[in-house]
């Protein structure tokens, strides 16, 4: 692993949080992972639903998880969500392991009207009309990893660190690229917005109407 790595993934729940409610009562993590981002989410919100299909990974979140999440070991696909329930429902490089035609009815359909729904996956590369931002994408990230590096050496805060886990799966080669992504959730979801973004990854963002 290079020296000037970065956690892209930690770098976009910023981007994700600004999306949501400022004080939701119940928020659904669907892939959580390791817990991290529920665990973040947990501060502002009454409840967090904090669900993967990894054993590995729902153990890891369990050991971080305050009270206010619930980590649950299982497949948001094959589970029967409470419908219209939650306030948000997040996403951190999970839906691109899913089928979105089954993926996003199921999601809307968990969310109360006026919730939001506010994800962050990994696109296929789309070549050429991609071309300058994957290059901005290729300069930034080193710039950005120095400066991190930078700053970790000078403060306690982990500034994106990046850590290795071998549990984590791994997908490196994604079915959608994000045009096909932005054109399939307007088609599922009236009112999805799905844009691009630098580092690898693209934002899908959809209010349920009232």
């Amino acid at each position: 692993m290079g020296a000037l790595d970065w956690d892209h993934n930690a770098f976009y729940r910023r981007t994700l949080r600004s999306r949501l409610p400022p004080r939701p009562a119940r928020v659904l993590d669907v892939g959580c992972g390791a817990g991290a981002f529920a665990a973040e989410l947990a501060r502002t919100a009454e409840r967090v639903d904090a669900i993967d299909r990894s054993p590995q990974m729902i153990a890891a979140a369990r050991r971080i998880a305050p009270p206010n999440v619930i980590c649950t070991l299982g497949d948001v696909l094959e589970m029967s969500l409470p419908q219209r329930e939650y306030d948000a429902i997040v996403s951190v490089t999970a839906l691109h392991h899913m089928p979105l035609e089954r993926a996003l009815p199921a999601l809307a359909g968990a969310l109360r009207p006026g919730g939001v729904l506010a994800a962050v996956a990994l696109p296929r590369t789309d070549l050429p009309r991609e071309l300058p931002i994957e290059l901005a994408a290729a300069v930034g990230h080193r710039v950005l990893g120095a400066a991190f590096r930078g700053l970790r050496s000078r403060t306690d805060r982990p500034w994106y660190a990046k850590e290795f886990d071998r549990d984590m799966p791994l997908l490196l080669d994604p079915e959608l690229t994000t045009r096909q992504v932005r054109g399939l959730a307007r088609e599922l979801l009236p009112g999805a917005r799905v844009r691009r973004l630098v580092f690898w990854r693209y934002l899908l963002t959809w209010r349920k109407p009232l």
